[in-house]
């Protein structure tokens, strides 16, 4: 009987001892459940600051793109622009280079006129001379054919 008294203290003793774990373990799996919801809210925060993260950069990065086309669109316009400039350029230098053979052409042409009209107003002017010593001879000769048909 002792025996028996025995065995149903420890009974009770380990009844008890299994109520309190078990009381202890729905404590332990509430604080944990409990952490566990504090943890998967933060990391629902984390997701949802990452996923504003990610479409901040998505949109810049859909912004750096169309600068970037634009800023080769106008580097390609002014490639253009540059090639018709320097095109246009050839083209001016190529009529300088023509209009100065003209000038020179033209100012040869000058040298030889200059050349030929001070020949002319050179014999010109011995002609006139001569022209004038002729005249004076003339009219010395009418002179003195007048002073001899006189005389």
């Amino acid at each position: 009987e002792a025996d028996k008294k025995l065995l149903e203290a420890q009974c009770k003793d380990a009844a008890a001892r299994a109520d309190e774990a078990e009381v202890n373990a729905l404590k332990g799996g509430r604080k944990a459940m409990i952490k566990m919801e504090t943890r998967i809210r933060e990391l629902e925060s984390e997701l949802d600051a990452e996923n504003r993260r990610n479409g901040d950069i998505c949109k810049n990065l859909r912004k750096s793109e169309r600068t970037i086309k634009e800023l080769t669109f106008a580097s390609d316009e002014d490639k253009k622009n540059h090639e018709r400039m320097q095109a246009l350029i050839d083209q001016l230098q190529g009529k300088v280079k023509s209009y100065k053979k003209q000038i020179e052409e033209a100012e040869e042409i000058a040298a030889l006129n200059l050349a030929k009209y001070r020949k002319v107003a050179g014999a010109l002017g011995d002609a006139s001379a001569e022209a004038d010593a002729s005249e004076q001879a003339a009219a010395m000769r009418k002179a003195r054919a007048r002073s001899a048909s006189l005389v």
